[in-house]
């Protein structure tokens, strides 16, 4: 998986339709770019527009994992693997029932609960020398990182560029050095999450009960169908990786690991599962790779995550097919589709947000939230808070990041 990673020039796997910097149109581009820039500069905002943002694929390096935790049936915290499962491999055609036990065993994560960086914030507080140990940067930060979040929101920030239908906005705190940012839920979001209908609420249960059919508990285990899907739960990898000059801390939800005790470290021997409808239209395929590919994509390739396991059902929730898709290949797969999006656009644009926040967040204080927002077809914009609603960083990570003994790294 590591030739994905380059320095200074598209990995292999990306798309590579860039601009030729000798044509009309490179040039056309080129002066676009600098009007927006200058225009973005005077006004405090980000654009979003696709165009400006096929450049060469920025340097990403190969993601490292420096730990990993485990949330239980409770969701509390546990810093270890104990929720690590392994990948089981399904027939071709296996009929799986995506419906069984939804009304009878299922216990739903309560997703009105905001748990902001919580999680993640207690595992740098009980690992605080592994990511000393493992990073290498000039940051003058306490962490050695530029910036910690979630997988999932950096994931809505790649693919802001091709996003039409949902906005976003991110808090971001500067607490001793380090770019803190997590996501407020939008007005939208919320309306959306508390108004969902029944079908849409078991077609959530759904994806969750994919993974049932194909993870075991154990290495030498198989899988459970029967037993309860407690979306609570959760395996959780921490990485670290550099995008361009931004160093970052991230975690993301992890579903299974290969059985092969030969694989490659993690993250390289991780798996992720997904559903689908069956795709039986021209239309219906060109939709997949437009829409659920770029979202894949960007949360495997994030992490590292070398390949995705994708359940293909039909409107009843059987599932018809299942088909291996390596992340490397996704940009293949979708560069016959007209007008389609771009790897190196993705990258770029975060690239950019993150050297977009870092030259707003200047103030190191964290009840001073920066509010990142973003709507379809806008620019990016922000505004600043002191000690409001969004502060997000709690007492406990300040006050123990604060003591004595943080002091001496």
């Amino acid at each position: 998986m590591a030739q994905r990673y380059h320095r200074g020039h598209p990995p292999e796997s990306v798309d590579k339709r860039c601009s030729d910097p000798s044509s009309a149109d490179y040039e056309t581009k080129k002066r676009l770019r600098a009007t927006y820039e200058g225009q973005q500069r005077a006004a405090g905002t980000l654009s979003a527009h696709r165009q400006l943002y096929e450049r060469p694929f920025p340097l990403y390096k190969q993601p490292v994992e420096v730990g990993c935790f485990s949330l239980d049936s409770h969701r509390v915290f546990c810093n270890d693997p104990r929720q690590l499962r392994y990948y089981v491999q399904p027939a071709q055609s296996p009929g799986f029932d995506l419906r069984d036990g939804y009304t009878s065993r299922f216990v739903k994560r309560d997703d009105s609960v905001k748990e902001k960086l919580d999680h993640v914030l207690r595992w740098i507080l009980a690992n605080r020398d592994r990511i000393q140990t493992r990073v290498q940067t000039s940051s003058s930060s306490a962490l050695g990182v530029d910036f910690v979040t979630w997988r999932g929101h950096l994931t809505k920030v790649l693919t802001t560029p091709y996003e039409t239908h949902e906005g976003w906005m991110l808090a971001a705190s500067r607490f001793r050095g380090s770019i803190y940012i997590s996501e407020v839920e939008t007005e939208a979001a919320r309306v959306n999450r508390e108004t969902r209908s029944e079908r849409q609420e078991e077609m959530m249960y759904w994806g969750y009960k994919f993974e049932q059919y194909l993870c075991a508990d154990d290495v030498d285990g198989t899988p459970d169908p029967g037993g309860v899907v407690n979306t609570n739960e959760a395996f959780c990898t921490v990485v670290q990786t550099r995008l361009a000059d931004h160093t970052l801390l991230f975690s993301g939800e992890v579903d299974c690991r290969v059985k092969d005790p030969d694989a490659p470290p993690a993250p390289g021997s991780y798996v992720e599962l997904k559903t689908s409808a069956e795709i039986c239209t021209p239309k219906q395929r060109s939709n997949f790779h437009r829409y659920k590919l770029l979202k894949w994509w960007a949360q495997s390739f994030l992490p590292g995550v070398p390949q995705i396991v994708a359940g293909f059902r039909d409107h009843d929730g059987i599932v018809v097919g299942v088909e291996t898709i390596p992340t490397s290949k996704i940009s293949q797969l979708i560069k016959n589709e007209y007008n389609c999006w771009k790897p190196t656009v993705c990258m770029n644009f975060c690239n950019d947000f993150l050297s977009f926040v870092k030259s707003v967040v200047t103030e190191d204080n964290p009840r001073v939230v920066y509010l990142f927002t973003w709507d379809p077809h806008r620019d990016v914009s922000f505004t600043v808070h002191r000690d409001s609603q969004y502060t997000f960083l709690p007492e406990w990570y300040i006050r123990d990041t604060s003591s004595p003994h943080s002091s001496q790294h």
